[in-house]
């Protein structure tokens, strides 16, 4: 792997101090999956040879940046001029159950690579674990500019690395979401084919989320490079230099407030962090499978580039709300009347998670769906629609028709999957018969206009896998 010396790399760093202090002075004092497009990726490196262990700068330009700051991690241990390590005892956050440490058995640096090691034990006679976790807080804090990590994850249940991105002053805004917080990738052990990027802030919680899938490779099998793209009004994530993902509308606030000036939360420094999380709410916990030996997350760089000057002067993006059909009903095909693709995020998508297996089909104005394994959650066997306009003050029906081959429950909602998953409509359990009738469900919008309410029906978790058939799908606005 070819490495760039320390000296180019303070060079590099002192020549972007003005950059970084110009973006400081007009900072205000208040402060799902896309289509994969190419795009122009740094380019990539000459091997290492026997007569030289330097890398030319040129190795690491970027077209339309200057290289701000970077580790190759050519050296024998971690950089502590630029990482700090971040201890944490178990359960800090997000259920996990690892501590996070400040020993070389969970955070080294090894053939030019830094490793985070995640590492199984027993203590109180229970399993306990530690693993690493790094931040460059009040060492490399900035704002705006490309960060570049090249990485390979671990791949077993339970292990969660992520590349991410949390302010300087988390208290400047307010705590967590009002803050603001940028992943630039998290995997999931159990399937390493897929990485997410994503996007979090509010109050209530927003976030936005895009996802790119490998086929036929994993991020497990070989280092990959992940990078994001942070400017006052936009976010672009790329992986392997493929744009997936793109995010422009946010925004912060306190509960009952009105909104910060855009673009804030994101216009103020931050900093980056790495880390190997064990278990928790998302990843579920190790188990027998998790292969402790070789739960390592590796690092083989991390670059973050600015460009010479940024445009302040954004505005928040106007918001599309979409528009109710002739009859007054804002979900498309709601009779079934069409067949469509039931994978893509077009209109009605079927979907499996959490042991959920099953099909779904449209025929006869309905659509059928046939439940193999009802899975551990709501939703592990679930069908939806996106891109609902729900508006504050405003009340809404939503009606189906439905049965099913033997009487069986279900429940339906109206979420919001942009917004921290609240529900407009509450989860509501009703139960359908082997006789065809129609359910009605009125609500009224109390919360922050969204043009992204999701209309949800759920199989999953509820003691049957009897077939359903549904139609006559409405969400309308009502006096």
């Amino acid at each position: 792997m070819s490495k760039m010396n320390r000296f180019l790399c303070m060079l590099s760093a002192l020549s972007m101090t003005a950059a970084l202090f110009s973006c400081g002075e007009e900072k205000s004092s208040e402060p799902v999956s896309s289509t994969a497009e190419e795009t122009t990726a740094a380019a990539e490196t000459e091997p290492v040879t026997e007569e030289t262990t330097e890398t030319a700068a040129s190795d690491i330009e970027l077209e339309g940046y200057n290289l701000l700051w970077n580790d190759e991690f050519d050296g024998d241990a971690m950089d502590e001029t630029i990482w700090n390590y971040e201890p944490h005892e178990p359960g800090w956050t997000n259920e996990e159950l690892q501590e996070y440490t400040t020993s070389t058995d969970n955070v080294f640096v090894k053939d030019g690579h830094l490793v985070l090691k995640a590492i199984k034990s027993e203590k109180d006679s229970k399993d306990y674990y530690t693993s690493g976790k790094v931040t460059t807080q009040n060492k490399k804090d900035f704002m705006y500019g490309k960060v570049v990590v090249s990485a390979k994850v671990p791949e077993s249940q339970g292990l969660w690395p992520a590349i991410w991105m949390m302010p300087t002053d988390e208290s400047y805004y307010g705590q967590w979401p009002k803050c603001g917080e940028i992943d630039i990738m998290e995997i999931l052990g159990n399937d390493t084919s897929k990485a997410y990027g994503t996007l979090h802030y509010g109050e209530p919680h927003g976030e936005q989320q895009g996802t790119y899938e490998l086929s036929g490779d994993t991020y497990s099998d070989s280092f990959h490079e992940f990078s994001v793209e942070w400017e006052p009004g936009e976010f672009r994530w790329y992986i392997d230099g493929n744009l997936y993902h793109t995010a422009n509308d946010w925004f912060t606030a306190v509960e009952g407030e009105e909104e910060k000036p855009y673009p804030a939360p994101f216009d103020q420094t931050f900093f980056v962090q790495l880390n190997l999380a064990v278990g928790g709410t998302w990843p579920g916990d190790p188990d027998e499978t998790t292969d402790f030996d070789n739960a390592e997350f590796e690092v083989d760089y991390v670059r973050v580039y600015q460009k010479d000057s940024y445009d302040t002067n954004v505005s928040k993006p106007e918001k599309n709300y979409k528009e109710a059909d002739e009859t007054g009903n804002f979900l498309n095909n709601g009779d079934f009347s069409a067949d469509e693709d039931l994978t893509d995020d077009q209109d009605w998508t079927f979907y499996l998670a959490e042991g959920g297996a099953g099909t779904a089909s449209i025929h006869d104005n309905m659509i059928e769906i046939q439940t193999e394994k009802e899975g551990t959650q709501d939703y592990s066997v679930q069908i939806f629609q996106p891109n609902l306009p729900m508006i504050k003050g405003h009340k809404y029906r939503m009606s189906f028709d439905a049965y099913a081959s033997e009487e069986r429950p279900i429940v339906v909602c109206v979420s919001a999957p942009t917004s921290g998953w609240i529900r407009y409509l509450p989860d509501t359990e009703l139960t359908i018969t082997t006789e065809k009738q129609t359910y009605s469900y009125d609500f009224e919008m109390k919360d922050k206009d969204d043009n992204n309410g999701r209309a949800e029906f759920n199989l999953g978790h509820r003691g049957s896998t009897a077939t359903v058939y549904i139609t006559n799908v409405r969400v309308e606005e009502i006096e």
